[in-house]
């Protein structure tokens, strides 16, 4: 199945499999990437002495952290005071001295962060333990096993290696409530309280962690009691936390793996590898006859996989697959599985057919978990191969994901081709248009424009539809368009980038 990509509207369009992202939306947009005139300085708070401080048109986290290009936006001043505003918080919460476990993906920027975010802690009387590269959930993982007060991981996820973001769990390996977070924001923004100083032994300390790898892995085997010993795979780590978790994870699981992309150096996690760039890892599967591949982002928070004959297999195959298995051994808590309104809508045909109750939530992983834990529901996830089995884990999983969907075509004896065949996919065509924070503001009040994109969705009647929607990660408007056929919906989702793009730039 194919769709359209394409960074500038007015260029051609470029053909490539799908991996859409599915990044995060929410009222409140995270710092960065954010314009230059957008960010101004004013005497204060965050910053070295003698300079000025940064005051955002927008608050710090959006729904995955905070997160912009590491040392201009990110800068290490600003994670010190979220540090120190994070151990402000968890201070008063538990009333007492806080230790806060914090891991890293392979970044050259990760250490500098760590650093700066270490200090913030231990300036204001927290303790840090030091986690090393690990993925993700390991992080949301052992916060709870090793029961501490919170956890911070060091990671842009999928972005490119410039980047990087800070992301804070509670003691319970869930993402801090918008309560928190917003007093965390106020403490770093707006001055809301004055840190406190201490001295001597009341200053935080230092640790280093050397079982999280391990404790982490044993945790991801504890999953399943299948054996994939014999079946020939290659892994695509990214470059990025998978490098330092996956070799233990399949050589216990008896797997014939090749790996790839797992020798980070720093700049170039998610550089042409990874699930952002799933292409390699096709080819390679099919030109060696693998049984399949499955590739990770940077954090190792999501997973896509390629079948033998290098076809991909994203997030709604998978979820669509493995709600199916669950629900025929009784395991799917509430008979339903849980999606956003990206999700492909191959996958809502299928859970009508299958009996299985498709519940949809806005874009972001943070929703769908929302929905998990409000009504018991067991699976639940993203296109982009961000999936969140509630039993195991309070965020998305990667590797995972990965070993269920391995494990359930080594019980039932069936390719991947036909576990990932299981889900007709409807043709998707996915165009960005270019827009800062002023441009999305403008096309959400342009009643004409919305008006234009209402009619272009009438048009598909209820075989196809159309969202347009600002990235809460990137400056960008995306405008997706599924249905039956293709040539149409490429020819509509072309129109209405246009159109947005055009109307857009006219007033600027």
């Amino acid at each position: 199945m194919k769709s359209v990509i394409a960074g500038n509207v007015g260029s051609a369009a470029l053909i490539i499999p799908d991996t859409a992202q599915g990044d995060d939306t929410r009222q409140r947009e995270s710092v960065a990437p954010r314009r230059a005139a957008e960010i101004l300085w004013e005497t204060g708070r965050v910053g070295p002495p003698g300079r000025k401080r940064m005051v955002f048109m927008g608050r710090l986290f959006g729904t995955d952290g905070a997160r912009g290009v590491a040392n201009t936006e990110l800068t290490c001043e600003l994670a010190m005071a979220i540090g120190r505003a994070a151990a402000m918080v968890l201070i008063e919460v538990e009333h007492r001295r806080p230790r806060v476990v914090i891991g890293k993906d392979t970044r050259v920027s990760s250490d500098m962060l760590e650093a700066a975010i270490v200090a913030g802690l231990c300036s204001v009387g927290a303790d840090a333990e030091l986690l090393g590269v690990v993925p993700t959930p390991a992080v949301a993982y052992l916060v709870k096993e090793y029961e501490a007060d919170a956890g911070i991981m060091i990671s842009a996820s999928h972005n490119p290696c410039e980047y990087n973001g800070i992301k804070i769990f509670n003691g319970e390996g869930y993402k801090l409530s918008d309560a928190l977070e917003e007093e965390i924001e106020a403490i770093v923004l707006d001055g809301a309280k004055t840190p406190p100083c201490p001295i001597g032994g009341d200053v935080g300390r230092v640790s280093r962690c050397d079982r999280a790898v391990d404790d982490y892995v044993r945790h991801l085997l504890s999953v399943t009691n299948v054996n994939l010993r014999g079946m020939r795979l290659a892994v695509d780590c990214a470059n990025g936390s998978a490098s330092a978790t996956a070799r233990k994870l399949f050589s216990a699981l008896g797997a014939d793996c090749v790996f790839l992309n797992d020798q980070p150096d720093g700049v170039n996690i998610n550089e042409n590898c990874g699930s952002t760039h799933i292409e390699q890892l096709a080819e390679f599967v099919k030109k060696l006859k693998y049984f399949g591949g499955v590739a990770f982002d940077g954090d190792a928070d999501r997973c896509l996989a390629v079948d033998e004959n290098g076809n991909l297999v994203d997030g709604d195959k998978i979820i669509a697959a493995l709600a199916m298995d669950m629900k025929e051994k009784g395991e799917l808590d509430g008979g339903a599985a849980v999606a956003t309104v990206m999700s492909n809508m191959g996958l809502f045909r299928f859970c009508e057919e299958h009996g299985i109750t498709p519940v949809t939530t806005k874009v972001g992983d943070r929703y769908v978990l929302e929905e998990m834990l409000k009504s018991g529901y067991a699976i639940g996830g993203e296109q982009s191969g961000h999936i969140i089995f509630r039993h195991h884990a309070t965020t998305g999983d990667g590797q995972m994901s990965a070993i269920k969907l391995l494990a359930m075509c080594r019980e039932r004896g069936q390719k991947l081709s036909v576990i990932g065949g299981l889900m007709e996919r409807y043709p998707q065509v996915m165009i960005n248009v270019k827009a800062d924070s002023e441009q999305k503001e403008k096309y959400k009040a342009d009643a004409e424009l919305q008006a234009a994109v209402e009619a272009a969705g009438a048009s598909l009647g209820k075989d196809g539809r159309i969202l347009v929607r600002p990235s809460g990660t990137e400056p960008l408007i995306r405008v997706m368009v599924e249905g039956r056929d293709f040539d149409v919906i490429n020819r509509l989702a072309v129109d209405v980038a246009q159109t947005i793009q055009t109307k857009l730039d006219g007033g600027r």
